[in-house]
Formats: structure tokens, sequence, C-alpha cells
């Protein structure tokens, strides 16, 4: 069975549109009613007759994110097998789904994402500031997740398989914006296959409710604290291998460099006599084997992406 999730917040002038648009293939459609000012939930009861259709409703503003998850939570409590999620803004074309889910169906992936990236034909109607944008958050979130595959990390155009839904903690994923970066955070440390599927953005008269001085404030440190708890998690609490090895050494190295180098250009400012060849090789050569055991580990941590998907598919 499939369903989707529609997070509404101030998206009446579309919305009804988008849930036209949503194929026969698809089983339920949940309308998650975000405390929105312009009574999206209300409207859509008023206004629409598809039978597919269930109004859920917030009592505050949760979020893109706690919208989504109170889709997932209901989808997951209907028994749906995929459950994909469609923004109510117009922005992502709802015939896609067939083949959005198509890696789930096939067992080929657990999470499947839209990528407005993959032909640059796609990146025309795209305003010039998100393209600079997508670039740099799309960095901060390969190294965050370890999904070093994935280029458009807040592309909400999403599909997950249950298996993977019932495996992640829902109550701790991030309720708002951060909610498409934290999800693959999440999906990484149960080992869950991510993969992305090549679409066309629609960009039109809808708002978007993302503030760009959050996202340069806010996101950089959230990745950082991301990145600092998968690779404890995957590489030493659940795992230890060569690129746990790998970090460690380079930890050591830099450090012991570092110190000893900053320790020694002291102590000759200190008496005037200048640092002997064999003192600045024994501050320098550690901090170069420190940096080639850390991009061996990136190395490493590239290559280390989930290949075994967590279940094989059924019949939905």
């Amino acid at each position: 069975m499939i369903a989707v999730v529609i997070p509404s917040y101030k998206v009446k002038d579309h919305i009804l549109q988008v849930i036209g648009s949503i194929g026969p293939e698809v089983d339920l459609i949940y309308v998650v009613d975000d405390h929105c000012p312009e009574h999206s939930g209300d409207f859509v009861r008023a206004n629409c007759t598809d039978s597919r259709v269930k109004i859920i409703y917030h009592s505050h503003n949760q979020g893109v994110g706690g919208a989504t998850i109170t889709g997932y939570k209901q989808a997951l409590a209907d028994k749906a097998g995929i459950v994909v999620k469609l923004d109510g803004d117009g922005q992502m074309d709802a015939s896609l789904i067939t083949k959005l889910i198509e890696p789930l169906r096939n067992s080929q992936a657990d999470y499947v994402k839209g990528n407005r990236f993959y032909d640059l034909a796609f990146l025309g109607q795209m305003p010039f500031l998100r393209k600079l944008g997508n670039a740099g958050v799309s960095f901060m979130n390969k190294a965050a997740s370890g999904y070093w595959n994935i280029m458009d990390p807040s592309n909400g155009f999403t599909a997950i398989h249950r298996k993977a839904l019932e495996s992640l903690p829902l109550d701790r994923i991030a309720k708002r914006f951060f909610f498409e970066s934290d999800i693959l955070f999440r999906l990484n440390t149960i080992r869950a296959v991510v993969t992305e599927m090549p679409m066309r953005a629609k960009y039109g008269d809808e708002k978007s409710n993302l503030k760009i001085h959050r996202i340069a404030f806010q996101f950089p440190l959230k990745y950082f604290s991301r990145m600092i708890k998968r690779v404890f998690y995957n590489y030493y609490l659940r795992d230890f291998n060569i690129g746990s090895l790998e970090l460690i050494l380079a930890f050591v190295f830099i450090l012991f460099g570092g110190l000893f180098g900053i320790y020694k250009w002291s102590e000759s400012i200190i008496t005037s006599h200048p640092a002997t060849a064999g003192t600045v090789i024994l501050a320098g050569l550690p901090v170069i084997l420190g940096f080639q055991s850390l991009f061996a580990f990136l190395h490493f941590d590239v290559s280390n992406l989930p290949q075994k998907p967590l279940s094989s598919m059924g019949d939905f």
C-alpha cells in the first residue's frame, strides 16, 4: 500500500491542484494541517472529494519535519508499505511518484530522494541563490550523513520503505527545516540504502517559508554535531575497522606535530636560536603523515556506503 504525506502550511492556493495530480497508484493521502493560518485542512475537507484523503490537524505549528513525522506515524498505523513525502506548494511533479518508488519496489533502496542537480538542463528554472545554497548545504550534508552519493539533500520529494521507517527514532528527528538533512543522518545510523531520482523542480508564484539567515547560522553547527555522532557511532561504538585506525592516527600525528612545532617555535623566539633542520622535520613529518591518514579515512568513508537494503520488498 502506497501513502503520500503532504505537510500543509500556507499552501492553500496550491493544495487542491497537488492532490488532484496524484495518480491511482497511491492508496492513501495524508494532508497534515500544521496549524496553518489559512486553515488549509478545513479548505481541503470542504473542497476535495478524493476518498483517499485524510486530514490531520496540529494544535500548534511543528514545522515541515513535524508535519511529515505525524504523517509517517499515521501511515505506519495504517500499514502502508511505502510512504512518499510531497510538498503542498506544487513544486514537485506527482506524476514522478511511480518512478520515485521503483527502487523500493525492486529492493534496491530503503529511501529515495529527488535530485534536481543530476542533469544540468534541469537547473534552468532554479533561482541562482538556491543553486548556491544547495551546493554548500550538499557538501556539509555529505560529511554529516555519510551519504557522499547524495547531491540534493534539501529536496523534499522522498519515498521511504516501511522497514526503514519502523527502524527510525521518529521522535528524535529534527522537526523543522533541518528535517530533510537529519533524517539522512538517522538513516545512516541504521545502515539504510539511499539513492536519488533525477527530477525537474517547478518554480512559480509559491513563497518559501525558509529563511536564509536561519540556515547560515544554525545549519553548520547542526551538521557538525551530526558528523561527530555518526563517526563515533559507526567507527567506534558499533564497529572498529581500518577507517577507525586511520582517523586515530590522523589525530595523534597532527596533534603531536602541531604541539611540538608550536613549542619549538616559541622556544626559538625566546632564546633567539633558530630551530635545527632535524627539529623542523620532526615537527613537520607527523603533520604530513597525519593529513595523509585523514585523507585515507575520508576515502574509506566515501566508499563505506550501505550496500544492502534493510529488507526485501513485498506486494503492497
